[in-house]
């Protein structure tokens, strides 16, 4: 009997939300109005003016202007933080190059006594790159060949050499670069050869600083291709000069053209010839190598011929006869750099910007008036590319109208339906558009830290992301499980509208509602699936499914109004959960980050449920200061050192819980 009688009460509520539906069925006037409301919503938000809704644009803000007027116009409540709508806080964008940049090589006593001095110039000797922090320092000099330390191939340049509180030499690429056969993915580049998982792997190590230094075959390559050009530049010079010497008696205007054309050659060849002298021992920019890491220690980048001074003194050998012995043996040549060290300081600042959570609440009415259910979109983007962008290289407006003016817009129109119905509901309503999402679900995980309404009394979060193309009629419905009503509520008022659901296990995934689902709030996230378009310049609002859109709408409208008046609220299930995935060639450990802390170490917002983080006991809020042996300063430390195990390990896990520090075991799993 205890059974049947859950049972029965949700096919009294499949009825009357089937009911609910067929009386709120747009006529054609209406539909269209809708579809109109929501073509202007989506267009403005996607067009070029506001420059793809990135962080740290103008285009961000006009956009949480324009959701502001929006709300306000609907009649909801936005008087809310200090009489507006915004929950404002402040994120780190890009790095920039301050003052003061002073790098010092210090050696062993000359032939008269005196120590060595060899003060770089900033530019032409050394550059300070994005992807470390700022600091004075004073270390010695440990050179660590292409500073990789591969378990697969049984290659590690950290093996043989103690590189704790020292700054370490590191080659660029990696060894056997010109080997199709090398075990290092052939000719090319494989996952140990960015600067940034280069950096982590020093830093798990110990070590104080990094300072890059390009390797041979990056050069030979350079070259190559300058010498090609040149040759080319030389061939046409001299099939000019071949078709002059056929003419018995050239016109003033043909030489005078040949003149110009030769000229013109010449000073191509000097420009070459000036680049191949540039580039044979160039530094590289600031912002090379990105601007994502947390910054932990100083990095530089040294010109080639300051590091092979320093290595023929101290090693007696030639920096190419090293690279030479390590592409022949496979075999890492690091070694201490007796009497060297590196003093100065380096200075970078990273810059923050202000953004904004926009917003505004339906108040309910009655006993349950002080239950909310949220209703979310994120309305930020991917500004001009960059990172993110499936456009690489590629500087252009990334107009986001899927991704998420779709979800913004759908926002916009569930907030006017439910409105428009002329009654309050039994609980409360907040909208929400989040900001900073395309960073890590910054805004929402911000709002959950910070939220407006006490979460123990936040019923459900309804998450919309990318409901703009809807294909045939396909919806994508994740975590119809997390709550026991959800699934016969949705099966129900699906009679009225017939889409052809796919149900997402779980309560995690890329989008905001994984914010809330990791504090225990049920959660459905409405997506229409990806296409060509995704993260793309091309990403436009006039491929936009507009009738795919009002339906959408329409449906979350009357989910929220069928949760809001169900006399019980959902009832929260516990379900299976991936982690954030960084790459399936790693082991499985479990946990999902948290992007809002910054510091030094990996702070988790979460674990997956099942996983071997969460049957470690690990939990949200802390912060893996170490795995292993690797220190950890961030998520790119973890990710490398993650990559150093297998399944089936067993790994010691040093956590920061509070003030405490915290010791425990994980026994990592397959990679998923």
């Amino acid at each position: 009997m205890k059974k049947l009688l859950p049972r029965f009460a949700y096919i009294v509520l499949t009825l009357l939300t089937c009911w609910r539906a067929a009386s709120a069925a747009d006529t054609d006037a209406e539909a269209e109005a809708s579809r109109q409301r929501l073509l202007g919503a989506a267009a403005y938000l996607a067009s070029d003016e506001l420059e793809g809704r990135g962080v740290g644009t103008q285009g961000l803000e006009r956009a949480a202007e324009y959701l502001a007027q929006r709300f306000a116009e609907l009649g909801l409540n936005t008087q809310l933080q200090q009489g507006t709508p915004f929950q404002t806080f402040r994120v780190t964008t890009a790095a920039e190059l301050s003052e003061p940049n002073a790098v010092t090589l210090i050696g062993p006593p000359d032939a008269q006594g005196q120590p060595q001095h060899i003060t770089l110039q900033l530019g032409s000797d050394f550059h300070p790159l994005s992807i470390g922090g700022s600091a004075q320092f004073d270390l010695p000099l440990v050179f660590a060949g292409y500073g990789i330390t591969a378990t697969d191939q049984g290659y590690d340049d950290y093996a043989a050499v103690d590189v704790r509180g020292k700054a370490v030499i590191v080659l660029r690429h990696e060894p056997q670069q010109d080997n199709p056969h090398s075990v290092f993915n052939g000719t090319e580049n494989s996952a140990h050869a960015p600067l940034v998982r280069k950096l982590s792997n020093a830093y798990e190590h110990g070590a104080a600083a990094v300072i890059f230094c390009t390797d041979e075959h990056d050069i030979r390559s350079r070259m190559a291709n300058l010498l090609k050009e040149r040759r080319a530049v030389l061939d046409e010079l001299a099939q000019s000069e071949a078709k002059l010497a056929e003419k018995a008696a050239p016109s003033l205007e043909e030489l005078r053209a040949h003149l110009q054309a030769t000229s013109a050659l010449v000073t191509r060849l000097q420009e070459l010839s000036q680049a191949m002298e540039a580039e044979y021992d160039a530094v590289l920019p600031f912002r090379a190598g990105g601007d994502s890491s947390a910054g932990n220690i100083p990095v530089l980048h040294c010109r080639r011929s300051v590091i092979e001074q320093i290595v023929r003194q101290s090693l007696g050998v030639e920096l190419r006869q090293i690279e030479q012995q390590i592409d022949q043996q496979l075999q890492p040549a690091s070694a201490e750099l007796p009497g060297w060290r590196v003093q100065g300081e380096v200075a970078v600042r990273r810059n923050e910007v202000e953004v904004k959570n926009v917003l505004a609440v339906l108040e309910g009415e009655g006993p349950l008036a002080e239950e909310t259910i949220i209703v979310g979109a994120h309305y930020d983007h991917l500004g001009y590319g960059g990172e993110g962008s499936l456009a690489p290289g590629v500087r252009a407006v990334h107009n986001g109208a899927d991704d998420n003016a779709s979800g913004t817009a759908t926002l916009l129109e569930v907030a006017h339906r439910l409105q428009a119905r002329g009654r309050k509901l039994p609980r409360r309503v907040l909208f929400a558009a989040f900001t900073a999402e395309e960073r890590g679900l910054i805004g929402s995980a911000y709002y959950c830290q910070h939220p407006l309404f006490p979460l123990e009394n936040t019923i459900a979060m309804l998450n919309l992301d990318m409901v703009g193309r809807m294909d045939g009629n396909k919806l994508i419905i994740q975590g119809m499980e997390t709550a026991v009503q959800f699934e016969h509520l949705l099966r129900g008022l699906n009679q009225q509208y017939g889409f052809e659901l796919t149900a997402q296990p779980g309560g995690v995934g890329p989008s905001d509602h994984t914010s809330f689902y990791l504090k225990q709030v049920p959660v459905l996230f409405l997506f229409t699936g990806t296409h060509p378009d995704y993260h793309r310049p091309s990403d436009d609002y006039d491929k936009l499914n507009l009738e795919g859109m009002r339906r959408v709408a329409a449906l979350t409208a009357d989910l929220v109004a069928a949760i809001a008046e169900t006399k019980s609220r959902p009832q929260y299930v516990a379900t299976s959960t991936p982690s954030f995935s960084r790459g399936g060639d790693r082991p499985y450990f479990g946990s999902i980050p948290d992007f809002t802390q910054t510091g030094k170490g990996y702070a988790i917002s979460g674990v997956a449920r099942g996983s071997p983080a969460e049957k470690a006991g690990l939990l949200a809020g802390d912060v893996i200061i170490r795995l292993g042996e690797s220190q950890i300063g961030s998520l790119e430390d973890f990710d490398s050192a993650l990559r150093k195990y297998k399944a089936g390990d067993k790994v010691q896990v040093i956590v920061r819980r509070g003030e405490a520090e915290v010791s425990l075991d994980v026994v990592l799993e397959k990679p998923r």
